[in-house]
């Protein structure tokens, strides 16, 4: 009896103490135990109470398979695990998942333990991005893309239980609302006016044939800069696209350069035909390079012959041509304004990117009734509710034209009536 009470371990308090427990020399709390594979681990607490809670969890975790030699680890420490081991994505795609999390996650949040970070940690890393940085929430939804593949790799290595990030965009986009602005696609009218500017100005008219073959087959702008020679059939009157030409910091001693990738899903491999006047486009593309005396000299991954090329014979950069566009802009409003002046509500061209080309090209197909398939198959979209979104804005537009042009008539009837 003398002896089981001197192997008794009490506390400053008088509480009994379990196997591996004990009181540390400032007061708090520490449980020690050894797992199967020989190693010993420990855990901390301000109270016996809040000690043995976390003793409950540990034996709980044990049996669940959670492991528990991750206590310390942050969560840029799973990120640098997940970098090394992560396959299957395009290295441009891996290369902008790396800048969003070191330019906004780590130095900051990646910093906690990932053992302790709770959905409540999440959404206010998130408000802060939002309300700190004014961050929009598109922007946002780009970190979360990575940040969610992080914690649900620890999910699947066992070194926590849950993704705190499931579905948290979710409740941000209820939050602040989805604040990214709906894309819009050129009027018929801004349509002919952007063309007939390329067309009148000799200036400006060297950009004609890749802006008109942009706005006819509703390609990409690294679809159509990535171009070949080779992947038009000017007698069959088709286009192949095959692959698209990225470019982005690729991380290495050579820094930002132009890559050929496949496109993202397969459904972006696709045959294109060609319009009457996408056909004149490129025969005008070619007529100009002659003239001008430019062919290709550039190769990108053992791709070259490129279609549409700069001065220097090497590929066009995206921005280039979004450069060009808003200069297009600028000097075709400024000769309607001159021409028309304010008062009379002249049409005007908008702040537009290559990108709405694309969007154009799609809103006037499901004008013209085209088959929703035919869109998506022509267009690449991988997912049909992509090109349903477009056709749905399409016909809701048209239905409201159709309405206000019936009221007119309406109008007009009762003007009949009342001068009758």
């Amino acid at each position: 009896m003398a002896n089981t009470r001197k192997n008794v371990r009490l506390d400053s308090k008088r509480v009994r103490l379990k196997k591996g427990e004990g009181q540390r020399s400032n007061g708090t709390y520490e449980f020690r135990w050894t797992t199967k594979d020989g190693k010993r681990h420990s855990i901390y607490a301000a109270t016996l109470e809040q000690l043995r809670e976390k003793e409950t969890q540990v034996v709980i975790d044990e049996h669940d398979g959670i492991r528990n030699d991750i206590t310390s680890k942050t969560v840029n420490d799973v990120y640098e695990l997940w970098v090394e081991l992560k396959r299957g994505i395009k290295d441009s795609t891996f290369k902008n998942y790396i800048y969003m999390y070191e330019t906004f996650v780590k130095p900051t949040f990646g910093k906690k333990r990932i053992t302790t970070v709770k959905r409540s940690d999440v959404k206010r890393f998130y408000n802060r991005l939002k309300e700190d940085r004014g961050m929009k929430v598109s922007t946002i939804d780009n970190v979360h893309n990575v940040l969610y593949q992080i914690f649900q790799f620890a999910v699947d290595d066992d070194m926590i239980r849950a993704n705190p990030t499931s579905k948290m965009m979710k409740e941000l986009r209820i939050s602040y609302g989805n604040d990214s602005e709906k894309r819009k696609a050129l009027t018929v009218e801004q349509q002919k006016l952007f063309l007939s500017f390329l067309q009148r100005h000799p200036q400006y008219s060297h950009w004609y044939p890749v802006f008109y073959i942009m706005l006819y087959t509703g390609m990409r702008v690294g679809e159509v800069t990535g171009l070949r020679w080779n992947d038009i059939d000017l007698e069959s009157e088709e286009i192949e696209v095959n692959h698209t030409l990225v470019y982005y910091n690729h991380r290495d001693e050579k820094g930002c350069y132009f890559s050929i990738n496949t496109p993202k899903t397969a459904a972006g491999c696709r045959v294109i035909p060609m319009t009457k006047g996408v056909k004149e486009a490129f025969l005008m593309e070619k007529a100009y390079q002659e003239e001008a005396e430019i062919k290709s000299v550039g190769t990108v991954d053992g791709y070259h012959d490129f279609i549409f090329i700069n001065k220097d014979g090497n590929v066009q950069h995206y921005g280039t041509l979004n450069k060009a566009i808003r200069r297009i802009i600028r000097d075709c409003n400024d000769e309607v304004l001159e021409m028309y002046g304010i008062d009379s509500d002249p049409i005007l061209l908008p702040d537009f990117s290559c990108h709405t080309l694309r969007h154009t090209y799609a809103t006037r197909l499901c004008e013209a009734g085209i088959n929703i398939k035919v869109i998506q198959d022509v267009m690449g979209h991988a997912d049909i509710d992509t090109t349903m979104n477009i056709y749905i804005d399409v016909t809701a537009d048209l239905k409201k034209k159709e309405i206000t042009t019936f009221d007119s008539f309406m109008e007009g009837q009762k003007d009949k009536d009342e001068s009758a």
